[in-house]
Formats: structure tokens, C-alpha cells, sequence
């Protein structure tokens, strides 16, 4: 007997066919995926009460960081009675933006459901959620194939995978299996300082078929939804959980094919675990399949955990099919009604998406996958990167130059100093100087620095920015000499003492100029430009 992709009657197909004799010839996956989405709404959706995933605020953490258990709650939070749910129309916004980025389609009249489950942390006994009328339907999003590094290859082929629906719904609370100091326990304690937490599910269809499409359409789902400044995106504080929904289809040796019950792997918050779950399930299922029997059905699905210690999934539950909820409509929410100029003002906040950009980096500027990659992972610092660039293509540097100086101001300056304190005419103006031969990169950062402990300086122009900056750099003695006969100086004792060296540079070695550049910048104090010193090493020992 043959359970197929195209099997569907009124009645559920058996869930047992034995393997017998036969054996399994060939095994392909098939996954969909549930990604929750936190939304750092300053409050939760239906109280006033601060939201654990709140935007970041002016010391790097959100009001809400670290507190301790139980204190970002409310009546409406605890379900006491009187209480009533008021809904929070910036997360409305937040899920309309996704949408409206995912190509979905809005619903203009939403509704509200109680989805009833008895769990310790739900205080109500019923989750506010949607069924019938979430605020986002069917979209799409195009995801790119990895490369053999991991990052998008934007010469390859995209995979389409279908958006089912994005639909709004309040987070639980944690249950804690041990104390806030990792002291044993011999029962469980809950916190609901996540509760009510305003949640995005975004559902897709099963068009995924294998672990590193699964991980590429995480990547980019997350990065969209950073870009939005919809969330944080942090994945250790739970603020982007992936849930994928896996199963396979086995091909036997006499033809027939079957597919193995579906797998949902729950609250997955790193892609690395993303991905090894999958790479599990896709080894494990052929084998249960083997020992049981057991085929897709109704009731049939479960979900597991994740061990990240031991590799593998475990069973946590059977899963609960749609009417074992008793979805009812919420009596004490009103519908979300979405005019015509709404939905065109959200869709004039939409910015450029991270895949966009990512092509850009690349493409405009030179960057490596690398680079591009670890600018839209933080789309803020894309943003920046563009707004750095254009300050010094004000003061006259070219497009490309001015998009590479900026990306690297960005990587190699103000990452490894964890924050963002210059203007960004400041950094323009700096990108400025090192193009036109002024600056190398170590005095550049110098200047930065100095300029920093200056403390924040609102220019009125780029060029405004760029002369404050030179006459800095001029009173720190940062500015680069460009004295031709300095320069033949520094050249000849270059040369004269590593001779080797420029031996190994006339025998075609080009990497060996590296040695001599760095000694012309030590005998110059660091005052001569490396680009400008090895152009002249060349020709001195061509």
C-alpha cells in the first residue's frame, strides 16, 4: 500500500503500513517552518505592562533586562478577574510591516481567537491568538542557496517558499526546570515576565528540502525582520524561535512511497541547532519508520525537543490537531479594521530589504561575501553604511570608494569599539581624508578617537565636518606626509635593510612587498601612506 503527497479522504489513512520484506530505497525531506517572532513593542499586546523584548534603549539593554522574575506583570498579565485586554496598535503595525514585506496579502478585518490549552505557563487557560482571520495571508519570499562558506550565493538558484499566514498572538510565560542559580529542583517554577509578550507566527507552506534551505530562509526571515526594526532579533534572549515541521518520503524498493509521521521540533533559538535538528530527523525518521511502521495521519504528528548535548531530538508530546484547542472568538477584543491610508503609510516606512543590500555591498562596492554578509545581519549598521557613504561622496569621493571606506569605518572601527559615537558627517569626512592620501588607516582611527573624546559635534555640513577633522588630525600630527624626496629616503633604507626581501619582489614574490611597506611606515613615524609607499617600492625595484 502507497501513502502519497496527493493521498487526501474523508476519512484519516491507516497509520500503520509495515515495511515487510521490502526495503527503503530512497529518502527525501520535506519541512516547513513556524518562526516566532517577539516584537519589541516598548509594552505587551494586551496590557501596559513593559515588554521583555522592548527595543534597545540609551544603555544598550531594554528597560525590562535582567529583572527578576515575576515583576513585568499586571491583572490583565495574571488573568485576574475584571481584567480586560486592550490590543496594542504598534503591534498591529509591526505584523503589517512583515507582511506587507513578505508580499502577503493584509487582511482588512482581523479578528481575534482564544485558543484554549491548559498549561502552568498560561495563566489564563486560553492563548489570544488567530484562526480563521489572521492579519496576514499568503505571501512569499524567495530564498537564496548557500554557498560552500554558508553565505548567500547570489549567482544561484532561489527557492520559492510559500507564506501560509502571519498572524499576531501573546507569548506564554517560562517554565524553569531549575533555580535562577542553577541549583537543582525537584518540581518546576514559572516566570511570566514573558507573558503577553506581543508574538508574530509566520507559517510556511512544506517547500523546503533540506537543512541548508531551512537555515538560509531562517537567516533571511530574521534579517527582513531586524530591517523592519521589528524585533531585536537577539536569538539567546528567545527573541526570534524557530519551530520546524519536518517529515520525509520514502520511496521503497518496490516503488511505493510513504511518508513518515511529521515532526514539529520546538523553540530552536540558534541556526546552528536549526539546523542539526533537522540533519537528526532526516537520518532518524527512515529508522523509526523501519521499526514501527508508523506513516503520516491524522494524530499521528508529535513534537520534540532538542538535545543539544546529546545530538538528537526527543519526544516532548503528541501534537494537538486545530479543533482540540476549541478555538472560540475573543468577546472582549474588537476586530482590527485596516484603511486604505494605513496600509499606504506602512508601506512608505518599508526600507530596502537586507538581500538587497547584501547585492549591493558587493556589487557597488567590492565587498566579500563576508563582509556584506555581517553588515545586513545587523541592518542598522547597513543603514549607517549607506548614510556614512553619501556624506563622502558630498565631499567628492567616488561611489564605490566612498561605500568601501564606509563599510570598512563601520567592521573595522566602530564594532570593535562596541558603539556608534561619531556623526555620521564625522566619518564621512574621515572616509574623506583617507581617499584622498591625507590619513592612513591607524591615524584615521586615532583621529576617530580623538574626536570622540571631543564629545559630539553636530556639523553643519560635510565640509564643515571635514575641516574640523583636518585641522584635528593636524594639531595630533596624524596627517600624512607627501614629500616626494621624504618618501625616495624612507624607499632607499627600506630596501638597503631588508634586502631579501626586494630580491624576492624583482623575482616576481609580490607578497613580499608587505615587509617593506610596513618598514617605510615605521622609518615615516607612520606619517607616510602605505598605498603611496608601495606604488613607489615597485618602481624603485622594477
Amino acid at each position: 500500500m502507497s501513502i502519497t503527497a496527493s493521498t487526501s479522504t474523508a476519512s484519516a489513512p491507516p497509520r500503520i503500513v509495515p515495511l515487510g520484506t521490502r526495503t527503503i530505497a530512497s529518502s527525501s525531506i520535506i519541512i516547513g517552518m513556524e518562526v516566532h517572532v517577539e516584537l519589541a513593542c516598548a509594552t505587551k499586546v494586551f496590557s501596559r505592562v513593559p515588554s521583555p523584548a522592548a527595543a534597545l534603549g540609551s544603555h544598550g539593554a531594554s528597560a525590562s533586562h535582567d529583572l527578576p522574575a515575576n515583576t513585568l506583570v499586571d491583572p490583565t498579565v495574571l488573568a485576574l478577574p475584571g481584567s480586560l485586554p486592550v490590543m496594542n496598535k504598534v503591534a498591529v503595525e509591526m505584523a503589517m510591516l512583515v507582511g506587507l514585506a513578505l508580499g502577503c496579502s493584509i487582511s482588512r478585518r482581523s479578528v481575534w481567537d482564544r485558543k484554549h490549552y491548559t498549561y502552568p505557563d498560561l495563566p489564563k487557560g486560553y492563548q489570544i491568538s488567530q484562526l480563521a482571520h489572521p492579519i496576514c495571508g499568503a505571501g512569499e519570499l524567495l530564498v537564496p542557496t548557500l554557498d560552500e562558506a554558508g553565505f548567500p550565493n547570489l549567482g544561484g538558484p532561489r527557492t520559492r517558499v510559500r507564506i501560509a499566514r502571519a498572524h499576531l498572538e501573546e507569548d506564554a510565560g517560562k517554565l524553569l526546570h531549575e533555580a535562577p542559580g542553577g541549583d537543582a529542583l525537584d518540581f518546576s517554577i514559572v516566570d511570566y515576565n514573558r507573558a503577553g509578550t506581543a508574538l508574530l507566527e509566520i507559517v510556511s507552506e512544506p517547500d523546503l528540502r533540506s537543512a541548508d534551505e531551512a537555515l538560509s530562509y531562517a537567516r533571511t526571515l530574521r534579517a527582513i525582520c531586524i530591517a523592519l526594526g521589528v524585533t531585536r532579533g537577539i536569538m539567546q534572549e528567545g527573541h526570534v524561535r524557530f519551530e520546524p515541521n519536518i517529515n520525509c518520503e520514502l520511496t521503497l524498493s518496490d516503488g511505493t512511497t510513504v511518508r513518515t509521521p511529521i515532526v514539529e521540533v520546538k523553540n530552536l533559538n540558534s541556526f546552528r541547532a536549526l539546523r542539526d535538528a533537522i540533519l537528526f530527523e532526516q537520518t532518524d525518521q527512515p529508522l523509526r519508520y523501519a521499526a514501527t511502521g508508523l506513516v503520516h495521519a491524522s494524530g499521528a504528528k508529535t513534537t520534540r525537543g532538542w538535545d543539544d548535548a546529546r545530538q538528537r531530538t526527543f519526544v516532548q508530546r503528541e501534537k494537538e490537531e486545530a479543533h482540540d484547542y476549541r478555538y472560540m472568538p475573543d468577546p472582549d477584543l474588537p476586530p482590527v479594521v485596516v484603511s486604505d491610508e494605513w496600509l499606504d503609510a506602512l508601506r512608505a516606512r518599508l526600507p530596502q530589504m537586507p538581500l538587497a543590500l547584501y547585492e549591493k555591498f558587493q556589487t557597488d562596492y567590492g565587498l566579500a561575501p563576508k563582509e556584506a554578509f555581517a553588515l545586513i545581519d545587523e541592518p542598522q549598521d547597513a543603514l549607517r553604511v549607506e548614510a556614512i557613504a553619501q556624506a563622502a561622496r558630498e565631499l567628492g569621493v567616488a561611489h564605490a570608494k566612498a561605500g568601501k571606506l564606509a563599510c570598512t569605518l563601520v567592521l573595522q572601527y566602530e564594532r570593535s569599539r562596541g558603539a556608534a559615537p561619531h556623526g555620521v558627517r564625522t566619518l564621512g569626512a574621515v572616509a574623506a581624508m583617507r581617499d584622498a592620501g591625507e590619513l592612513s588607516a591607524q591615524a584615521g582611527d586615532k583621529l576617530l578617537d580623538a574626536l570622540a573624546d571631543d564629545g559630539a559635534a553636530a556639523h553643519a555640513s560635510p565640509s564643515a565636518a571635514r575641516e574640523h577633522a583636518r585641522s584635528r588630525a593636524q594639531a595630533l600630527g596624524l596627517l600624512l606626509v607627501r614629500d616626494e624626496a621624504a618618501m625616495q629616503e624612507w624607499v632607499r633604507e627600506a630596501i638597503a635593510k631588508h634586502p631579501q626581501a626586494a630580491n624576492d619582489v624583482r623575482s616576481g614574490k609580490q607578497q613580499a612587498i608587505g615587509r617593506l611597506v610596513g618598514e617605510v611606515v615605521k622609518l615615516s613615524q607612520g606619517k607616510a601612506d602605505a598605498a603611496w609607499a608601495r606604488e613607489k617600492l615597485l618602481a624603485a625595484l622594477g
